[in-house]
């Protein structure tokens, strides 16, 4: 087709869809058109009829081995820790350690309608593959939709009771699991962890571009293995490169960031499954500030 042509239809559809927008009620239950009026459709899912969560606190990172689910663990058990009802959704479903973190290997129980979170020491709820599985080292080989859907599943098909801060313990990425809670959780905003490597950079930046994309606020960013302090001495040392997470922070108008050192008691406590009694020291003024904002 002539270029004049090509032109001419470009201008005849502009034409035809600003009549169409004159015409317009904004009442899009009566109309197809994907017009600009169109109000995006929302993707949450409700709780169980009698179910209650009121805040969503997403962990991410965009690589593995980072420390989230440490992270999301040391964060639920400060909470709870402050008079208030905490839960974990462990929403990394092919690799789960929610569980084994607070010594949790019985199954979860439910009923027809709907499964029971299991209780921590604490009264922590948690929920994970792991509770469901017939043993905790049976390896979980689905696709990305099947493992959405079951992520989906535990915030809908679980009696979560009295809630006052639910944190996702998410899979390392920005992939199909991470979108579906997004989408799906009226997440209230996320946490991002990191570690002191120069390739951390380009990897907060990718977990920043998604909140923004998604429209979820960064609550702030935690530096885990930033420093070992040496027991004898007191000297901090900087094992694996100086801390990046102050000028990260700055960078990305994080409002708030927490460094966790590398410290082998912690590591001793988390492999015993005794996360709950670990000092909250660290991660502390960071949830300090996440009570008074969100």
């Amino acid at each position: 087709m002539h270029e004049t042509g090509i032109i001419s239809l470009h201008i005849f559809e502009l034409e035809r869809q600003i009549i169409d927008m004159s015409e317009c009620t904004h009442d899009c239950s009566t109309c197809g058109e994907a017009c600009a009026s169109r109000e995006p459709e929302s993707f949450l899912k409700p709780l169980h009829e009698g179910a209650s969560v009121k805040k969503v606190i997403a962990v991410v990172s965009g690589k593995g081995g980072v420390g989230k689910s440490l992270v999301t663990s040391l964060m639920a058990s400060e909470m709870q820790r402050r008079g208030y009802n905490c839960a974990v959704l462990d929403a990394d479903i092919t690799g789960p350690s929610i569980p084994k973190s607070f010594g949790i290997h019985q199954h979860a129980t439910g009923t027809e309608e709907y499964l029971i979170p299991v209780t921590t020491h604490s009264g922590i709820q948690v929920m994970s593959i792991n509770l469901i599985l017939q043993d905790e080292t049976e390896p979980v080989v689905w696709r990305g939709p099947v493992i959405a859907g079951a992520v989906t599943q535990f915030w809908t098909d679980v009696m979560w009771t009295d809630v006052d801060y639910m944190f996702v313990d998410m899979p390392p990425g920005t992939g199909d699991v991470p979108l579906t809670v997004f989408q799906s959780l009226p997440i209230s905003g996320i946490v991002i962890v990191t570690t002191p490597q120069d390739l951390v950079g380009m990897i907060v930046a990718k977990a920043v571009n998604m909140a923004d994309m998604m429209k979820v606020p960064v609550l702030g960013i935690v530096e885990n293995m930033s420093y070992y302090k040496c027991p004898d001495c007191g000297s901090e040392h900087s094992i694996f490169g100086e801390s990046k997470v102050e000028a990260l922070a700055k960078q990305y108008n994080i409002p708030h960031f927490a460094k966790l050192p590398i410290d082998p008691v912690i590591t001793t406590m988390v492999d015993a499954g005794e996360v709950e009694s670990v000092s909250g020291e660290h991660i502390a003024p960071l949830m300090d500030s996440i009570e008074k904002e969100i």
